[in-house]
């Protein structure tokens, strides 16, 4: 009896290993470059305010994702209000900003994702 029970914690331990070991195979590895280009990207964005609010668009939370590849660095932003009067502009100066990181081409996404000030950590 004790041998069958100690077969089965084997087997179940060998099991679980073989799926960490799967999960750790297909898991992405941290990339310490793209992070520390990410963090250069957010650091420059710093500079491109809304005019209407006065705070960038780090700090406003309009950032929400940054995707990098070899060829192309896009930015994936939502807006204050959807029809700010500001976008073009803001757009124009995020991709500007960016370019002034990275070599290759950017492009800037407009999400239609709705803005929420508690994310920035504002409260009215």
């Amino acid at each position: 009896m004790k041998s069958d029970m100690a077969d089965q914690i084997s087997t179940d331990e060998t099991i679980q290993e073989g799926a960490a070991a799967t999960a750790t195979a297909t898991a992405p590895a941290f990339d310490p470059q793209a992070r520390a280009t990410e963090l250069a990207i957010l650091d420059a964005l710093r500079a491109v305010v809304d005019p209407e609010i006065g705070m960038n668009v780090v700090e406003l939370a309009l950032i929400k994702q940054i995707v990098q590849s070899p060829q192309l660095t896009e930015v994936k932003m939502i807006l204050t209000t959807p029809f700010c009067p500001y976008a073009g502009a803001m757009i124009q100066q995020v991709k500007e900003q960016v370019e002034t990181v990275v070599d290759n081409e950017v492009k800037v996404t407009l999400l239609a994702e709705r803005w929420d000030p508690r994310d920035a950590g504002l409260v009215w």
